[in-house]
């Protein structure tokens, strides 16, 4: 009896060991079976493999790979009906993180207001191209006719010297009289209330200088497009104006491919409420400048005549690439050459070159690019833009022989007009090491004296001295 039940269990036991292998075999088989469908249905397949398996001509666009061509669907307008990967691309980039970035991180870049929703490329870790495009090229060209914006804060006493000034100022004929012998533009963005004060208090500081010339400055702002990264500051301007009164706003966004109507906005300002002044300096609100090397140059040159001095880059061409800043596509400007421009850091020119190009610039084109903008008005005006190699709108290289050279140096600076891409603590130091009573400075040359050697800059030359984008 004993025998026959542990002879039961045994085989109670085996029964029970087959029954778990047969069902565990049975889930297994269900879970292959499972994996199969999903993987047949693509909703466990890799993103690539979609993009690749969807590669039409406007996703092609869209990713920046070659065969894109104009008259396609534009990247910056959503996809057709027949295009159902691109959908699968967006939810490509709403999973990367931060989720914020690929979808309210919005940059219109546009010229009107309208164009506030453009959206902005979210770059991929680890992708070369952006998965969006850069800009959205089309609605800027249907909407650059709209180019005129209004003056929010004016500062039409700018040009009009009073007392002592009057009479220290010049010949005493109308033109010498109302108008400075310099205009200082710097253009600024509103957040950046410290570059404008460093500013004021450095080398755009108002005041008579050497010989009694006047300089008056004005800082070139438009609309914030982030308005909630600072609140209240249109009360900022507003404050600002009213305590240093340089302040010039209009309505147009403050975005990068508006810089073109900063420019335009500016000369027509010029034109109507300081025609008479001498000359202009234009520049970024991050640069150095040695206002009395510039001075210096200006002497003996005529105001009534032709001067557009500058960093000048000839012979650079359109960049291609859609991960660049500075990318434009062949159907905004088909040309394989820009004409001469200077880099936009900082430029010299005539109140006369500037009352010429006033009227130009509104017979050209807007280009989204400001600096090569300008170079297309002067080229419609016959103007051929100067290099003075005291413009450093690069920077000062470090030369390649000497790596440890330190060019933050006050005996480098001493020698140049323009030096661009300086912090504000950077710019508030130098001006100071300037201005030091005991600074000595051996052998030094002049470089700002007249007439100089001037030659353009090649785009070769461009790429060696700085990181410039370059095709």
């Amino acid at each position: 009896m004993l025998r026959k039940m542990v002879t039961m269990r045994r085989i109670l036991h085996v029964k029970g060991d087959v029954m778990c292998t047969m069902l565990l075999l049975v889930l297994f088989c269900l879970l292959l079976y499972a994996r199969q469908v999903v993987l047949s249905s693509g909703w466990d397949r890799p993103v690539w493999k979609l993009e690749i398996h969807g590669s039409t001509s406007s996703s092609r666009t869209l990713l920046g790979t070659s065969g894109a061509k104009v008259g396609q669907e534009s990247p910056g307008f959503p996809p057709s009906p027949p295009e159902p990967e691109l959908p699968a691309c967006k939810s490509q980039s709403k999973s990367k993180p931060p989720p914020a970035k690929s979808k309210p991180q919005v940059k219109s870049k546009g010229k009107s207001k309208s164009r506030r929703k453009n959206a902005v490329p979210t770059k991929a870790a680890g992708n070369p191209l952006p998965t969006m495009p850069p800009f959205d090229f089309e609605s800027y060209l249907r909407e650059k006719d709209n180019r005129n914006f209004n003056l929010l804060i004016d500062q039409p006493e700018k040009c009009h010297l009073r007392g002592a000034e009057e009479q220290e100022g010049g010949r005493g004929d109308k033109e010498s009289i109302t108008a400075p012998y310099m205009l200082i533009a710097v253009k600024s963005i509103a957040a950046d209330f410290d570059k404008r004060q460093v500013v004021r208090r450095t080398w755009g500081k108002e005041g008579q200088f050497q010989n009694g010339v006047s300089i008056r400055t004005v800082f070139l702002l438009g609309v914030p497009k982030n308005r909630s990264a600072l609140p209240l500051w249109d009360r900022l301007l507003a404050y600002e104006s009213q305590t240093f009164r340089d302040i010039l706003l209009w309505d147009f966004e403050d975005t990068f491919f508006n810089l073109t109507l900063k420019e335009t906005h500016f000369l027509k300002w010029v034109n109507s409420s300081c025609p008479y002044v001498k000359f202009i300096f234009k520049g970024d609100a991050d640069v150095y400048v040695n206002v009395e090397n510039i001075l210096e140059m200006l002497q003996g040159q005529k105001p009534d005549e032709d001067l557009f001095v500058g960093d000048i880059i000839i012979h650079a061409k359109p960049i291609r690439r859609r991960s660049s800043k500075y990318y434009v596509p062949e159907f905004v400007y088909g040309g394989g050459l820009y004409p001469n421009y200077a880099g936009g850091g900082g430029f010299v020119m005539s109140g006369h070159t500037a009352r010429k190009l006033s009227s130009a610039c509104q017979q050209v084109e807007l280009f989204p690019i400001d600096d090569v903008f300008l170079g297309m008005c002067l080229q419609l005006i016959g103007v051929k833009p100067s290099r003075h190699q005291g413009f450093r709108t690069f920077g000062i290289p470090r030369p390649s022989a000497a790596p440890h050279l330190q060019t933050f140096d006050p005996c480098f600076y001493q020698e140049l007009m323009v030096v661009h891409s300086l912090s504000v603590p950077q710019i508030w130091l130098m001006w100071n090491l300037l201005h030091d009573p005991k600074l000595s400075c051996h052998n030094r040359t002049s470089l700002t004296s007249w007439p100089f050697k001037w030659r353009g800059r090649t785009e070769e030359e461009a790429g060696e001295e700085t990181d410039y984008e370059t095709p």
